[in-house]
């Protein structure tokens, strides 16, 4: 089931996110994410987040600002079983373009969004960590850049 994010899946939804960013960059130092923690979970609430639950367990989140994906983040141990295109699926129903930022050596993740329709617009270079990002963008099949349809 996806739900709305509550403030008491905070701890649950952080430690996804800590243990997922650790997991997915290798070539990213652990103590870079650790230092992250805090400001990350005071900022949060802020974005508008879908978790993805089954049972009473949190398996995943997406976190979106505007039509921007702050991140897809699925539990280390239940990942490759769809969690995350559905966090995705969910959020494109009610967006008709989309946009991320992804580290270039994630490539699992950078093969994810492609195959899910999203195009690399540009690379750029993460001031805080030095590596390379994709910039990529999704639109709705049937819309301009500007949510415009097309006949």
């Amino acid at each position: 089931m996806i739900r709305e994010f509550k403030v008491d899946n905070l701890e649950a939804v952080m430690k996804i996110w800590l243990e997922a960013n650790i997991t997915a960059h290798d070539f990213i130092r652990p103590d870079y994410w650790q230092e992250k923690y805090k400001p990350v979970e005071k900022m949060l609430p802020a974005a508008a987040i879908f978790v993805y639950e089954e049972g009473n367990a949190i398996l995943g989140f997406i976190g979106i600002i505007e039509n921007y994906i702050a991140g897809i983040f699925v539990d280390v141990n239940s990942q490759s079983k769809g969690i995350g295109k559905a966090l995705l699926d969910h959020v494109k129903k009610s967006c008709f373009k989309l946009s991320l930022q992804v580290y270039k050596k994630n490539y699992s993740a950078v093969r994810f969004y492609l195959r899910e329709g999203f195009a690399v617009l540009n690379e750029q270079t993460d001031e805080n960590t030095g590596e390379t990002e994709l910039v990529m963008s999704w639109t709705k099949s049937g819309f301009n850049n500007l949510g415009e349809g097309t006949v």
